[in-house]
């Protein structure tokens, strides 16, 4: 290959189903030599979609694999090599059996997602929680329990992914949100978790709580102490079947791979005792530590659902669509620093979806503004977190490799989001789940979405003059 003339080159690419990279590699006169020379960023100079990035840069790391024989994958793994042993696109498929070989295999989705995937249908926002918690855990085993994946490790995974269901990145750019996703989620696993019961013990154990020395702490936190952490739960629990359930779900968060059926049915028996911490003011660290699922947006939508019979989500997503437009068109927002950066960040990009997932970002920011509301009370925009009622923290908010939303409740982070949707979507539930009174100063802004999402008639009340006009919201179509 390194002698590979530029005509040779392209001639690869064809066979290699690249057809669509000769005219821009001609034009770049790429040799062979030079194809061995590309790093990450100058494929993407190069190649404009992400999917065939990774399709490429898996057919030369496979050469240079073959070339200078490459150890195998879970050994590159361990020793932290920057290159893995890399597989062509051809041997990517689902395989029922969870055989190990260089190639990497799909796990095994749960029975009703590889129901739904076998009749090509695109899986609702809780299947796809369960697909990328499945695939998290089994690349965690891949890579000998770590939990920092490469961006190469993540590029392999999800092109298994759209190579297996191509369905899923029908519109272009289903790599890109299915790598964020994955993303997501080893980020959401790595974070501290301080309030756990068994971390506790291990603090007690090996003397690491502030303030005591390794002696004194190996002296006084005895079994005793662990009896005594566990007499601070609420009375009603003890002895009661109500405890057993808590327990389970304490354990079962820690788990990689979980089992989310019996989850939802343990969160259903215990749904009345946790609606009777919340309404009896329960500190909500303690609620978080007996009920750990409530920090994952899938189960923080669905008790929604259980209180209110509304799926928050799916109404949000409506939302966002139906309204955008109209609120980047109104003119109070002309000026606004969102909208200025926006309009930078629409000028780099011309993927439509990409496009259209900014233009629901900024209307999602844009809203307090629009109302007249506090922005602070609303979403924390590349700044720390100084509310101590439900607000969304958000970093990079038109940048696709490197956004981040986050919840956040007294100043605690507690549950890290995909996107803007699912964002807009976990603040409203906050408030509804855990009992929180609006403050005042945000409370135009809820109201019109609580109205919408519960499809009541919009207060108009709420709705500044020219928010009346422009939006003009008898002619939009029904969120239901």
């Amino acid at each position: 290959m390194e002698s590979w003339s530029v005509e040779q080159v392209c001639n690869w690419l064809t066979q290699s189903n690249l057809g669509e990279l000769v005219p821009k590699f001609r034009d770049e006169e790429v040799s062979g030599a030079a194809l061995l020379a590309l790093n990450d960023r100058m494929v993407q100079q190069l190649v404009k979609k992400i999917g065939h990035q990774a399709v490429l840069m898996d057919l030369i790391n496979k050469y240079k694999q073959q070339k200078h024989g490459l150890q195998s994958f879970a050994y590159a793994c361990k020793a932290d090599l920057p290159t893995l042993p890399e597989i062509s696109v051809g041997d990517l498929k689902l395989c029922s059996a969870r055989c190990r070989t260089c190639s990497y295999t799909l796990p095994n989705f749960p029975y009703d997602v590889k129901m739904v995937l076998g009749e090509k249908k695109y899986p609702d926002h809780s299947m796809r929680i369960r697909m990328v918690d499945c695939l998290q855990a089994d690349m965690t085993k891949y890579l000998a329990g770590s939990l920092y994946p490469n961006s190469q490790q993540y590029n392999i995974v999800v092109a298994a992914l759209m190579q297996a269901y191509p369905f899923l990145n029908e519109d272009g750019s289903g790599f890109l949100v299915w790598k964020r996703a994955l993303k997501d989620r080893f980020k959401y696993v790595r974070r501290a978790i301080e309030d756990d019961e068994q971390v506790l013990k291990n603090k007690c154990k090996f003397g690491h709580r502030k303030g005591q020395s390794r002696k004194s702490s190996s002296v006084e936190n005895k079994p005793n102490d662990v009896k005594a952490q566990k007499a601070e739960e609420p009375a009603y629990l003890e002895g009661d079947a109500m405890y057993v359930h808590i327990n389970w779900l304490k354990q079962e968060y820690m788990k990689t791979l979980r089992n989310w059926k019996e989850v939802n049915n343990k969160m259903n028996a215990t749904i009345q005792i946790r609606r009777k911490m919340i309404c009896d003011k329960t500190p909500l660290k303690d609620i978080l530590r007996l009920f750990p699922f409530l920090r994952c947006p899938y189960q923080l939508f669905r008790e929604f659902q259980l209180l209110t019979h509304m799926d928050v989500y799916q109404k949000t997503v409506k939302i966002l669509e139906i309204y955008s437009e109209s609120i980047l068109s109104l003119c109070l927002v002309k000026n606004n620093p969102i909208n200025i950066m926006l309009q930078e960040h629409l000028k780099q990009n011309t993927e439509e979806n990409i496009l259209k997932y900014m233009k629901m970002t900024a209307a999602c920011l844009l809203l307090p503004d629009v109302f007249g509301d506090d922005s602070s009370l609303f979403a924390a925009l590349n700044e720390e977190v100084k509310v101590l009622t439900p607000v969304l923290e958000v970093k990079n908010p038109f940048n696709v490799n490197s956004c981040r939303f986050a919840l956040y409740i007294e100043k605690q982070e507690v549950t890290q989001l995909s996107d803007c949707t699912t964002a807009l979507a976990a603040l409203v539930a906050a408030f509804h789940v855990f009992n929180i009174q609006c403050p005042s100063r945000i409370q135009r802004t809820l109201k019109f979405l609580v109205s919408l999402i519960f499809e009541l008639n919009i207060p108009q009340a709420f709705l500044p003059g020219q928010v009346k006009r422009e939006l003009e919201m008898p002619k939009h179509p029904s969120v239901c």
